[in-house]
């Protein structure tokens, strides 16, 4: 279940990342709104009362497969996902399902897409400089991201909110009718406060939610190894409940 921790070890993965300088920026949305979106046998994770949707720009880093070296410039690139929470009923595993990915290594989102993610070709860079951060990133067909991140005081103590939607240890695909989950399991994000100034997007637009009415939600961190696992049919699958998860936010990154 979501949280502060994994629910259990990613014992073979299927790969090793590293999600480095993530920002993470959140809007409310009606649940209705945002379940119209979502496939059969997936439900909305409502927190605070409502759907929440993140974009998250980062760099991904160190990207490789079990026994073999990452390549050094193949396997570092700046990703965005827009992404919601969502929860499979019958099962009671909540987890992520994302709308839309970016990135602009072609061969990277033809594989990705194969395993029934939405991922599509996007040029960009993170540009790092005295106290800020800026992502951007543009379709081939013209979606853009432009973000000027200002870190701000490391964040000791995260409310349950923040860790419900930063601590998602699954991720849902579907695929030749197929729900599937694929497991994640890193450190707990080291979260900090944070600040964007300058935002320009289109990319919830695009993912056919309306335009927010307000500032987003913004937190920041230097980022996690992680270790992914294999796809497996949510069928098959089983996530322990975890004792001690906070419930103030209601139902459970």
């Amino acid at each position: 279940m979501s949280g502060r921790s994994p629910d259990a070890p990613v014992r073979a993965p299927a790969s090793y990342q590293r999600w480095d300088g993530i920002t993470f920026l959140h809007w409310p949305y009606p649940p209705a709104v945002v379940g119209a979106l979502l496939p059969p046998g997936l439900v909305v994770d409502v927190l605070d009362g409502a759907a929440w949707v993140g974009l998250t720009p980062f760099a991904m880093r160190d990207v490789r497969v079990p026994g073999l070296p990452a390549l050094p410039r193949w396997s570092q690139f700046l990703e965005v996902n827009v992404r919601t929470y969502v929860r499979h009923p019958a099962s009671g595993t909540d987890g992520l399902w994302f709308l839309t990915l970016l990135c602009p290594r072609r061969a990277f989102v033809a594989a990705m897409r194969v395993l029934g993610l939405p991922y599509v070709h996007a040029a960009g860079a993170v540009v790092r400089t005295t106290g800020a951060v800026e992502y951007a990133a543009a379709t081939d067909r013209g979606r853009r991201l432009r973000v000027v991140v200002e870190p701000g005081d490391a964040v000791r103590f995260p409310d349950a909110w923040s860790d419900a939607v930063t601590g998602r240890w699954n991720a849902f695909t579907r695929r030749a009718g197929t729900l599937w989950r694929v497991p994640v399991e890193h450190a707990p994000w080291p979260l900090h406060d944070a600040a964007a100034p300058r935002l320009r997007t289109d990319l919830l637009e695009a993912c056919g939610l309306p335009t927010p009415s307000g500032a987003p939600r913004v937190s920041w961190s230097p980022g996690v190894d992680v270790r992914v696992g294999a796809p497996r049919p949510v069928a098959l699958v089983h996530v322990p409940h975890r004792r001690g998860r906070a419930a103030a936010v209601g139902p459970g990154g």
